[in-house]
């Protein structure tokens, strides 16, 4: 009877066993052993064939996993791939010189082939090279040519086959100035934009000269630190800080402008509206007509501008301003008397004698005595005095503004205190309401002024029972 020959596998395999130098299969898809000889047995620490096989080798570092890769590929050619390998069977360190291939089974499925002499190494050389492999930190150990001549787990794992040192970079000239700064005989570091597995990242990037411990030639030791995290917060907060500015310099713009157009309007609408009831002679008083009607048109086109100008693409429509300050709406019977018969006392704060002229005016030709004061400084002074039933407080003004100048009104221990006080500005943006409330304002009327708005005004305010309030409130805090 005839005995077929075993398969060329086993025949193999029957060799392997005879000899000293520990050989094993590794099927890196499974993660499982495939074939081992008796001297790898003794190396792994394992009693039986079986029982090293059946040991689960699926629960690899990251760096052992990149590693275990990067050999299937490279030997996937053929190729044959010597270098140094720790393992730790039983949990004890055992360090291999190893040669690793690419072995096809019958099946035609590729393993990784290690045939390994033990090395005796130094225990701070073997920590080192462990550190070095299982770090996340990219190393790359290049030549002077730039041409890459190691590259540890992280590093290959972030850049793959081939890559040299130029290649890391998302500009090559970064990577040409760095590679020239080092070959100086300097260190080069910096944070660089590199070109990834995982695309464009951000790394802090350290290159130095250093002799290749295998020729002893001068190469270059690159190190790397993913830093995207950190430079898209940077990036992030320099962008919230422009947009701040530019809406600060937006602000401060339309403040200035508001100011510097609506306060000649004022003057402009308010002094051709006492033109025209003058009692001019017909010719006179179309002129004045004339001049108010074009007064008009601009200040529809200053408030058209400037309501754009608050948008935040400056291309929607004008919105109404929201404010905790409503408009003054006119009293169902509008009177300048007090409720005592005596003539209403308003003291209006501003530091253009324009104004303060046609305001005056205004009020005079109704029956109200009306004073003024020409800054912040002096309403104070004027309103700590107290006598007043209404302030008409301007805003943008020298010396003392009159947001100030309303905080330190509220904050006098007097009746004064009370009184009502109406904003009168060209400054009527929505943040600069909210401001002028906060500071105890009662309420605001924007320039150019509209007389029957700001006569509503002063008479919704002065009928209001202020004082009353006032005193009982000071009456109940001493009974207290």
């Amino acid at each position: 009877m005839s005995v077929e020959p075993p398969p060329p596998m086993d025949a193999l395999f029957q060799c392997w066993d005879r000899l000293r130098r520990p050989i094993w299969m590794f099927d890196p898809l499974t993660r499982r052993g495939v074939y081992a000889n008796a001297a790898a047995l003794t190396l792994w620490g394992a009693a039986t064939r079986e029982e090293l096989l059946a040991r689960d080798f699926s629960n690899l570092s990251p760096a052992v996993a990149a590693r275990t890769e990067r050999l299937m590929r490279a030997t996937a050619d053929g190729s044959e791939i010597s270098e140094q390998w720790t393992f730790y069977p039983n949990g004890a360190p055992v360090t291999v010189q190893a040669t690793i291939s690419a072995f096809p089974m019958d099946d035609g499925a590729l393993v990784l082939l290690f045939e390994a002499s033990p090395v005796e190494v130094e225990p701070a050389e073997r920590r080192a090279i462990e550190a070095l492999r299982h770090t996340s930190a990219p190393i790359t150990l290049f030549s002077a040519a730039g041409d890459r001549l190691f590259a540890n787990p992280a590093s290959w794992a972030a850049y793959g086959d081939g890559q040299g040192f130029v290649g890391h970079f998302a500009s090559p000239e970064d990577g040409e100035a760095m590679l020239a700064a080092a070959l100086s005989g300097g260190e080069s570091s910096g944070v660089r934009e590199m070109l990834t597995a995982e695309g464009l990242r951000w790394h802090h990037v350290e290159a130095r000269t250093v002799l290749d411990p295998v020729t002893g030639d001068v190469g270059v030791l690159l190190n790397e630190q993913d830093v995207t995290a950190r430079v898209a917060a940077e990036t992030a907060r320099a962008t919230a800080e422009q947009k701040a500015a530019m809406a600060e310099a937006r602000q401060r713009f339309l403040t200035d402008m508001s100011h510097e157009l609506r306060t000649p309007l004022n003057a402009v609408l308010g002094f051709s509206s006492l033109l025209i009831e003058a009692g001019l002679d017909d010719g006179l008083r179309d002129h004045a007509q004339r001049i108010h009607g074009a007064g008009e048109r601009l200040a529809d086109v200053v408030e058209h501008m400037i309501g754009l100008s608050q948008e935040d693409d400056w291309t929607g429509e004008v919105r109404a301003p929201q404010s905790t300050l409503e408009p003054p709406t006119a009293p169902e019977a509008a009177s300048e008397d007090t409720d005592d018969g005596r003539p209403m006392r308003v003291l209006y704060v501003d530091d253009n004698d324009n104004n303060r002229k046609l305001i005056s005016t205004l009020l005079s030709l109704q029956g109200v005595v009306c004073e003024t004061a020409n800054d912040g400084a002096q309403g104070v002074a004027a309103a700590s005095r107290g006598g007043w039933d209404v302030i008409l407080m301007d805003i943008q003004m020298p010396v003392m503004d009159g947001v100030e100048a309303t905080r330190r009104i509220r904050a006098l221990d007097a009746e004064a205190s009370a009184v009502p006080i109406i904003a009168v500005t060209a400054n009527t943006l929505d943040d600069q309401l909210l401001t002028y409330a906060e500071a105890g304002m009662n309420a605001c009327i924007g320039k150019p002024v509209n007389p029957p708005e700001l006569f509503a005004g002063l008479m919704q305010w002065a009928d209001t029972p202020w004082r009353e309030t006032w005193r009982a409130d000071r009456a109940e805090a001493a009974a207290a």
